[in-house]
């Protein structure tokens, strides 16, 4: 297929969880055979902080404005076999209403932010979703599964939800030895809704436990906060260092946003990107987790800082390893771009009944 995608950013993954779903996902479908553009606003805070300018996958080009983007890839999109509207794009509304009305071919939406969408859409905040649109999109791939695709189609009239979750680059993420640095360690972005469970299962830890090492890597955090002595801070890590991150912490910590614990069925590209590299993960809980890990065997789950500190000191090194190693094998046979891709092929096959008005 001849494949248009208008995202965030796959150029710069600075303060967004967009970039490396978009990278998985392209090199995915790229690997597969398909032809893909990646359209991209071209806005200062991503011009400044570019980690991946040139992709070498798909062909990336920016726009400056939406009439750009109009007046330069129309005839893309309109020749497309499939264009996609991401999430938080900037004008969303109105490009994904004419997207909607120019592609001759199968028109879907990528909401990376299915929770908060849907959460904004029940306050009347249309920032670039809005309730007419969504019946204009043939299919609505959502980074969450379960109850939400119900709702998106029962509620809001989506001719298809399907699920398309984040995914994993084995060809970044693997094992690496190294000497380990930190016993725990949290890799993302500032989230007011997030803190507090960051607090509980790592700084609350870090405070009880001084002997022990911890990380936080991740932009946006307020400069106000207070860090205990033993937690390292890492202002920015690109993907292209998750992977040495990961390598050196014994533990790696997923805390998960509050709308998307309400939703469930919403796994971090964190999750995914520590158990490649061959890091156990220590986790909050939230319905659907059982879907992707195991508890128990391929994940650790804990709700108190005395759980997370006994993950920390009481389980024995081969226990560790062999979480470790199931976690991995589970995310390679089912979570990585190409499993995405081929994914996403089905569900235009599967939708081309309904697009045969278009």
């Amino acid at each position: 297929m001849n494949i248009v995608i208008l995202g965030l950013s796959i150029t710069s993954s600075w303060g967004n969880g967009h970039a490396t779903t978009y990278r998985s996902l392209v090199r995915g479908l790229t690997a597969r055979g398909h032809d893909v553009l990646f359209l991209e606003r071209d806005v200062p805070w991503y011009a400044a902080n570019r980690d991946l300018p040139n992709p070498p996958y798909g062909r990336t080009e920016l726009y400056a404005s939406l009439p750009d983007l109009k007046r330069r890839f129309a005839a893309e999109v309109r020749e497309a076999d499939l264009a996609i509207v991401g999430s938080y794009v900037p004008e969303g509304v109105d490009a994904g209403d004419w997207v909607a009305s120019a592609a001759r071919s199968a028109v879907a939406f990528y909401d990376i932010d299915t929770p908060v969408t849907l959460a904004k859409l029940d306050r009347g905040d249309y920032e670039y979703l809005a309730p007419f649109l969504i019946p204009r999109y043939d299919l609505y791939l959502s980074f969450s599964g379960g109850p939400a695709l119900d709702r998106l189609e029962r509620v809001y009239g989506s001719p298809a939800a399907r699920p398309l979750y984040c995914s994993v680059d084995p060809e970044l993420h693997y094992p690496e030895a190294l000497p380990f640095e930190w016993d725990l360690g949290y890799l993302g972005a500032y989230s007011a809704d997030r803190q507090p469970a960051l607090d509980r299962l790592l700084l609350s830890p870090a405070r009880a436990w001084p002997e022990g090492r911890f990380a936080v890597a991740g932009s946006l955090y307020p400069p106000d906060l207070e860090w205990p002595a033993n937690v390292t801070r890492i202002e920015h890590l690109p993907p292209a260092e998750h992977r040495r991150f990961y390598a050196s912490q014994r533990y790696a910590l997923n805390v998960t946003r509050a709308d998307m614990v309400a939703a469930g069925y919403s796994p971090s590209v964190r999750l995914f990107e520590a158990a490649a590299c061959g890091t156990p993960i220590v986790s909050d809980n939230w319905p659907g987790l059982e879907q992707f890990f195991t508890p128990g065997e391929e994940i650790l789950l804990a709700y108190t800082p005395d759980e997370v500190l006994a993950c920390l000191r009481s389980l024995p090194e081969s226990d560790r390893q062999c979480l470790a190693a199931q976690a991995r094998q589970r995310v390679l046979a089912e979570h990585t771009g190409l499993h995405r891709a081929k994914q996403l092929e089905a569900y235009v096959a599967e939708s081309r009944p309904s697009m045969a008005g278009r």
